[in-house]
């Protein structure tokens, strides 16, 4: 047998050993490998029917040949040799055809298979759900599992099922699930989540924040999501922490952790009196002092002891109505406030129980003053840090909150601000502007209530605070479009800006803040703009400092586009405050000619019949050539004729005829080829006459 020949036959056999491999591969009981080998199986017949067609191709173009017989004589051994090795080809050819015959056959029965299989599994999974949601892990896990006998390499199935071990805090096969689903799809962050949690229960903490971690490499955009996930690490590891070094206080006989395990015990006797539970709350909260104190008293149930004592809980139902029942109350919310402050866990705990987080938004709109500021302070103290802020926005009734805090603007100045201070807190918090923006139609009624406020009574710093934050969350579009879309809503902003100018000098804030409002809401409710326009004109006017916030709050960008989609009145009023804006600050200058390229906005408003809007639009126009270049950019456009011709007109008003004299003089100096133009049109002999008839009247 020569070269060619042996290469030939090891080529083959190789191809038989690869082919009992994939068979061996597809009756693997690891899915992943099982179905890699039914792919590879697929991918070679597929080459085969290529080749196939390939040598029908060839065979139909090439041409016969006959070729003249060989002169070369082959010895008898040789001639078998050749025979044999032939002999041999065709056999193992025909037994590989046939097989591979046979696997193709077998492959196309396992994908029928595989697709009535997955039928079957997908519908085992929705029967899993439907059992997960209602609560019957077992039920579900039966489920899902019955689904991964049907198809091995669902990764759903895998991470569903993890799940439902979760629940039964089955955390070992839970994370064998979830192996089992990366094996299925290593970038399952689903999979890595749930591992993340199970770790988190094990207390296998820096595993469970590589796990975490992970889902971040695999995808960024869960930045958000998995910074949570590694605060709640974090929480339990330093929580985990503090009960260490609380058992072991505890065991080496320190007074005031023995005190307190024997206090909380003997507050858990039922049926005592009211005083009973008062006295003992009030030593309790004056023993603990440090993060060991408040570790016992949650170790030891301190918070069901109290929440779910009966006398307590008929307390805080009835208080208003008797003395000693205000002060069980109010000592419970001041122990809460001793074990919480700085202690995230014992946070944790008191807010995501159900019941007390709707307890603590009752109680702020208690009757009982001393109630609602202890539960004021509880909850401004809980605001305090990022995953406070998260826990009530998440578990505590933000509409009943809200309804709450705003209702604190008719108290003393302290508790208003305090109360708004809190309002602001959570208003910065994406999580609240979402929450909002979903329940607006229900919290709209509250805010309203805030603009029919009389100011001489409320608290005006904190009526400020509270129309400010309605203000920042005005500029989201959504939110402003309902707003302006409540005719109740712009009714309360123009009635409270009616009451707020009765006494401008007293009330002045309030009514620059009410503007900010109302200049948001000018973008979606013109009846709106023409009034907080109007005020604003008159505002500004009146101090430059009050021009300066204005400046910073973006008033000219605003009044840009009051001159793009407002109605004439809101027009001459936006003309008006960019003229006294531009008059005193060169930023706004600078702002109005980044907004309005070339001018040609404010040069338009120059063929108004409106002789206010033209004597200010030619005022701002003067004020903006002191910009460097903008005089230069203007010498192809007819502004020099336009204003000449205004300043020598006969309007009534002689503002015009000052103001377009004015820019005329500001336009020659800043571009002396202005001034050359101005001379050829005899523009100096107009200008005299008109000052000469302007003084003379």
């Amino acid at each position: 047998m020569d070269a060619d020949q042996e290469k030939d036959l090891q080529k083959f056999l190789k191809n038989v050993d690869e082919i009992t491999n994939l068979i061996q591969e597809m009756n693997s009981d690891d899915p992943v490998v099982q179905q890699n080998a039914v792919l590879e199986t697929e991918k070679r017949l597929l080459l085969m029917e290529e080749d196939q067609e390939e040598d029908e191709c060839r065979t139909t173009l090439n041409k016969t040949v006959i070729s003249p017989p060989q002169t070369v004589v082959k010895s008898a051994e040789e001639v078998n040799s050749v025979f044999g090795f032939f002999f041999l080809i065709s056999e193992i050819t025909l037994l590989s055809e046939a097989f591979l015959a046979s696997v193709e056959k077998d492959a196309k029965e396992r994908a029928k298979r595989r697709r009535e299989n997955k039928v079957l599994a997908d519908a085992l999974k929705e029967k899993g759900n439907e059992a997960f949601a209602e609560g019957n892990y077992e039920t579900a896990i039966l489920h899902y599992s019955e689904g991964l006998e049907k198809l091995k390499d669902v990764k759903v199935l895998y991470t569903n099922r993890a799940q439902a071990y979760m629940k039964l805090k089955n955390y070992e096969k839970a994370l064998v699930d979830c192996e089992w689903a990366l094996k299925c799809d290593e970038k399952c962050t689903k999979a890595y989540f749930h591992m993340g949690k199970a770790n988190l229960a094990l207390k296998n903490y820096s595993v469970s924040r590589e796990c975490y971690k992970k889902i971040l490499e695999i995808n960024p955009k869960l930045q958000t999501q998995v910074k949570d996930y590694l605060n709640q690490v974090d929480l339990q590891e330093k929580a985990d922490l503090q009960e260490k070094e609380a058992h072991e206080l505890l065991d080496s006989g320190k007074n005031t952790a023995v005190n307190t395990k024997n206090l909380l015990e003997t507050l858990s006797k039922p049926d005592q009196i009211p005083l009973f539970y008062a006295g003992g709350i009030e030593i309790l909260t004056e023993m603990i002092k440090e993060c060991t104190e408040q570790t016992l008293f949650r170790m030891h149930n301190g918070f069901s002891i109290i929440s779910d004592n009966e006398v307590i809980r008929r307390c805080f139902s009835t208080a208003g109505k008797d003395a000693i029942e205000e002060t069980v109350c109010v000592s419970v919310l001041k122990l809460w406030q001793a074990v919480c402050c700085g202690n995230e866990e014992n946070q944790r705990v008191l807010v995501m129980h159900p019941d007390r987080a709707r307890l603590l938004a009752t109680l702020l709109s208690s009757k009982v003053l001393a109630i609602r500021q202890q539960s004021l302070a509880l909850l401004l103290q809980l605001a305090q840090t990022e995953s406070g802020r998260s826990l009530i926005i998440s578990h505590l009734d933000l509409t009943r909150l809200l309804e709450a805090l705003v209702s604190f603007l008719d108290f003393s100045d302290k508790e208003a601000n305090t109360a708004m201070g809190l309002f602001t807190d959570l208003a910065l918090e994406e999580r609240f502007q979402v929450w909002f923006q979903a329940n607006l139609p229900g919290v709209l009624p509250a805010l309203t209530g805030v603009l029919k406020t009389d100011p001489k009574v409320s608290s005006s710093s904190a009526l400020c605070q509270c129309i400010a934050i309605m203000g920042n969350l005005s500029a989201e579009p959504a939110t402003r479009r309902h707003m302006a879309a409540c005719e109740e809503f712009g009714d309360g902003c123009l009635s409270l800006l009616a009451r707020c100018e009765e006494n401008v000098d007293l009330f002045r804030e309030v009514i620059y803040t009410l503007l900010g409002l109302m200049m948001n809401l000018c973008l979606q409710a013109p009846f709106v703009s023409e009034r907080a326009a109007g005020v604003l004109s008159r505002t500004l006017s009146s101090s430059l400092k009050i021009v300066e916030e204005a400046l910073q709050a973006g008033v000219v960008k605003k009044m840009m586009k009051f001159l793009k989609t407002g109605g004439e009145t809101a027009s001459r009023y936006a003309v008006k405050i960019l003229a006294i804006c531009t008059n005193s600050y060169h930023e706004a200058r600078e702002e109005v000619i980044r907004l309005d390229k070339k001018l040609s906005m404010m040069m338009k408003l120059l063929s108004s019949e409106d002789e206010v809007l033209v004597g200010n639009a030619a005022l701002c126009l003067g004020n903006c050539m002191e910009v460097p270049n903008v005089a230069s950019s203007l010498l192809k456009t007819d502004l020099l004729q336009v204003l000449l011709r205004l300043a020598g007109s006969d309007t009534q008003k002689t503002a015009v005829q000052v103001n377009a004299g004015i820019a005329l003089g500001k336009l020659c100096t800043a571009e002396p080829r202005f001034a050359a133009q101005l001379r050829k049109l005899h523009g100096l002999e107009i200008l005299n006459s008109t000052m000469k008839y302007i003084s003379d009247s």
